[in-house]
């Protein structure tokens, strides 16, 4: 059974490498779920898209194929049912205001910090030196990418540094949520029942939002193309946030939180190629700098 499998790999050599392998999944997916609900269509109704998309895929799975969540796990789906709400209400309100290769970065690159001093507290996880340089080079890199994004984008400024403080925010809240969600999916015996059932859970608040919404908008987009990308964002949120909570349950929620930020390389290279936003020299060894600071926070363990 994959479940018995899986558990078996905690804390061994495997594990670990299988932990950095969904890492950079997670990334990988986690950049073009951002660029997803940053494209075509407004923000807000994406995001509902693709919540309601993945609430009706998920049901069948959490009331019919994986065990029941034990009692224990109700307050803690609650909990995590209003971190990711008040998260999804702050990017989705950042990337109303702000070009998505400034604001994208800027809640990846506060993320992964906050993360792992939340880890050493919550699960007396720690780093060595060259992993904290790691850490910084990583961050240097992010927000090198987002402030020279910032000096290019031609957009009000004063809508842009809202925007980025919205960012800011959100990058605090994608750390309460990877911290909670590691503790949430270690909590329960069967990985893939916590899984199952937050998404059932989570998909069901930001429809109600996108729906008031999209009442509101003058030009409202046809829906059928809407839902065909929001089951395609399912999906990727299936692939992306599975990837990342089951590197967490297999290793250190410190090291996959800092690996998966090396989504804001992947964010650029498809903003350049999707969103018709401009790659340089100075953004590639930007980049770079993110890629390395991965490296060595893998390396350097």
């Amino acid at each position: 059974m994959l479940t018995d499998w899986l558990l078996t790999l905690e804390g061994t050599e495997v594990g670990h490498q299988l932990a950095l392998v969904l890492a950079i999944v997670a990334a990988v997916l986690h950049a073009v779920f951002g660029a997803l609900q940053k494209g075509r269509y407004d923000p807000w109704i994406m995001r509902g898209a693709i919540d309601i998309s993945y609430c009706v895929i998920a049901m069948p799975f959490a009331l019919f194929v994986v065990p029941w969540p034990e009692p224990h796990m109700w307050p803690i789906f609650a909990g995590a049912f209003v971190i990711h709400v008040a998260y999804k209400m702050l990017q989705a309100q950042a990337y109303s205001l702000g070009a998505f290769t400034v604001v994208y970065p800027v809640v990846r690159g506060t993320g992964p910090l906050f993360t792992v001093i939340a880890a050493y507290f919550v699960f007396s996880e720690t780093f060595a030196p060259m992993q904290w340089f790691g850490v910084f080079v990583l961050i240097s890199g992010i927000f090198g990418l987002a402030g020279y994004n910032y000096m290019k984008t031609q957009v009000d400024r004063d809508i842009l540094v809202r925007a980025l403080m919205l960012a800011c925010i959100t990058g605090g809240t994608v750390a309460l949520y990877t911290t909670y969600d590691a503790y949430g999916i270690r909590a329960t015996e069967d990985p893939f029942t916590f899984l199952a059932w937050f998404f059932m859970i989570d998909g069901l608040f930001m429809p109600i939002v996108a729906y008031r919404h999209y009442q509101t908008m003058e030009e409202k987009p046809a829906l059928v193309p809407l839902f065909k990308r929001g089951v395609i964002g399912a999906f990727i949120a299936f692939a992306s946030f599975g990837s990342i909570m089951m590197a967490t349950r297999l290793d250190k929620v410190g090291e996959a939180a800092v690996l998966r930020e090396t989504s804001a390389v992947f964010a650029a290279v498809i903003g350049w190629l999707f969103l018709k936003e401009t790659v340089g020299p100075r953004r590639l060894i930007l980049m770079g700098l993110i890629a390395t600071g991965a490296v060595v926070v893998e390396l350097g363990g």
